[in-house]
Formats: C-alpha cells, structure tokens, sequence
C-alpha cells in the first residue's frame, strides 16, 4: 500500500474516532464509520491445570497479541513517525503475583507493536501512589518497559500544569503535559477491586495523569467520567492475567489474587469496565462508574453488543 495514502487513511481514522468521543458519540458507530469492524476482543489462555510461571509469561505475550491483531493490528491505531505513551498501573509497590500493577509482560508486548507498527518512540509512565522508584522497579514494569525498547519516564510533579478539562464535574486539574501530548495513549490497566469505587479498571487508570486525586474522591464516579472524556480513549488493553479481588486498590496478600489469564482489548472503555467488572465477579450495574458512563455517551455497558471477537489461546 502507498505509504502517504496509509498514513492519510490513519489520521482520517483516528480523527473520526477521537472527534467522535469528545462529542459523546457511540464508540461501535465511530468505529465502523473508520472502516473498522472488530471494537472488543477477548483473548483467554485455553490450556488445562496450573499453569507454570513461564506458562504465564508467554500466555500474557500471546494473549496481547492476539487481542491486538483481532483488532485488525496495531497499525489501526499507531501511525508511522508517532509518539505513544503506554500507561499502565504502576501505583504500588507490589510484584506482579500480588496483581496490584499491570502485568509487565503486556506492557512489553504492546511496546514492541507500537515501535513494529512504526512508532517513533514509545513512553511509559505513571503517577503512582508509593513511591515511584519502587513501584517502577517491584513491579517489574521499568525493566521489562526498558527491554522492550521504550522510555521509561517518572512523572516529575513541578511539570504538572492546571488544565481545562471541560467536565461536569471536575472543570480544571492538573495534568501532566507530556501525556496528553502524545500522538496516541494506550491505556493498560489491570483488573482490580477497589474499596472506594469498587472496581478500578480503564476509566479509573487515567487518574494516574493527573495530580490533586483527593478531589476525585468527593465524586469519584462522575470525575472518572469527565477524565475519561477529555482522555479521548482510541484503545484500551485491561489486563485480567491475574486479577485483585478483595483489599484493593493495594492488595498484599496472595489469598486476594486470582490467575484469571484472560484480558481484553477494544474502543471502548466503558465496555471494557463491564467484562471486568464480571470478571471480578460483579455485575457492571452494581460499579456506578461504568454505569455514569454509559449514560454519557462514553461507551456501552452491554458490551456482547459490540462487534466481539473472542480468542482461545493455547
């Protein structure tokens, strides 16, 4: 294919897809009149038994990357010569067999589809809760990000700068600029509890690019949804490899953590929060997050109405 006309039919995409969201559309209708047809894939280790820890690893690596490709490829989504920041959870000062982080190994993956897919440069980075050279190095995120061939970047608080960001709730935060600056954010959350908002999964990820998070906690159902809404989703990857099921947004203890191996990728972050919702057992009416944004425009809680693929992975 010409590359000029490639890159033209990406930017034309994209520009549907983004505008689109910033005015409350429908993601399934943005996505199809991008000329894509897949908005969710759901991608799930089809082995018997315990799987080994090696077994874990490249079922996470292959996982990313059949849920990515059920998409129709990094390339719907990563133009050539971009800039792409990768934020994952790396909020706490945990491994990654206690689930609190995403799991390093889809972080790396998606790295090597951005920089394959023509990405000039990858970021990773996050605003985390512990201390941030612990979480990045315990989490085993900074290394694998490194490997990979990204940038690992820590989030430095003086470059925050107070934003407009239009919500009903929240009208200005401050939000770090070399995010929001990016050609593409790949959101890649894991699936977690949470004791104050229930669950914590794609919309909740984004409150790792902003600073002042205590005023989230007032509203935080209609603050995720006015953050979602001026991150503009293209795509998210939750992570439910291992998910936390109780004390969360931390964890600790193994007894918490349940091997799931199973993730999902789509255009939808709302959609994406209702199957991790059900993954952790809940039911997506019951996290009044994923149900404020459905009635916002943000994304379908029915997410079996979307154009769904699912993937045996073995």
């Amino acid at each position: 294919m010409n590359e000029s006309y490639s890159r033209r039919n990406f930017l034309f995409r994209s520009a549907a897809v983004a505008g689109a969201v910033a005015l409350g559309a429908d993601p399934r209708a943005t996505a199809r009149a991008a000329g894509e047809s897949t908005e969710m894939a759901i991608a799930k280790w089809s082995g018997s038994g315990t799987p080994s820890a090696s077994e874990i690893e490249k079922a996470a690596v292959r996982m990313t990357e059949q849920a990515i490709d059920a998409l129709g490829g990094m390339k719907r989504f990563v133009s050539r010569g971009s800039v792409v920041w990768i934020k994952p959870n790396i909020g706490w000062d945990r491994s990654p067999e206690l689930a609190a982080n995403t799991n390093p190994d889809v972080v790396a993956t998606l790295i090597r589809l951005a920089l394959d897919a023509g990405a000039k440069s990858v970021k990773v980075g996050d605003n985390p809760c512990d201390l941030a050279q612990k979480t990045y190095a315990t989490s085993g995120i900074a290394d694998a990000a490194k490997k990979a061939g990204a940038e690992v970047l820590f989030l430095d608080r003086s470059r925050f700068r107070e934003m407009n960001i239009r919500g009903e709730r929240v009208t200005s935060i401050p939000v770090f600029p070399g995010i929001v600056e990016c050609d593409l954010v790949i959101n890649v959350p894991v699936v977690k509890h949470h004791g104050l908002a229930g669950a914590t999964m794609c919309m909740k990820n984004y409150m790792g690019v902003i600073e002042n998070r205590k005023l989230f906690h007032q509203d935080i159902s209609n603050c995720l949804v006015d953050i979602t809404r001026f991150m503009k989703p293209q795509i998210c990857l939750l992570d439910a490899v291992r998910i936390l099921k109780d004390h969360g947004p931390k964890g600790g203890k193994p007894e918490d953590v349940a091997l799931t191996m199973t993730l999902a990728a789509g255009v939808d972050p709302v959609a994406l929060d209702a199957w991790g919702a059900e993954v952790l057992g809940r039911k997506p009416q019951e996290i009044e997050s994923i149900v404020k944004g459905d009635k916002a425009g943000l994304g379908k809680m029915d997410y079996r109405s979307l154009a769904l693929k699912e993937i045996a992975v073995s």
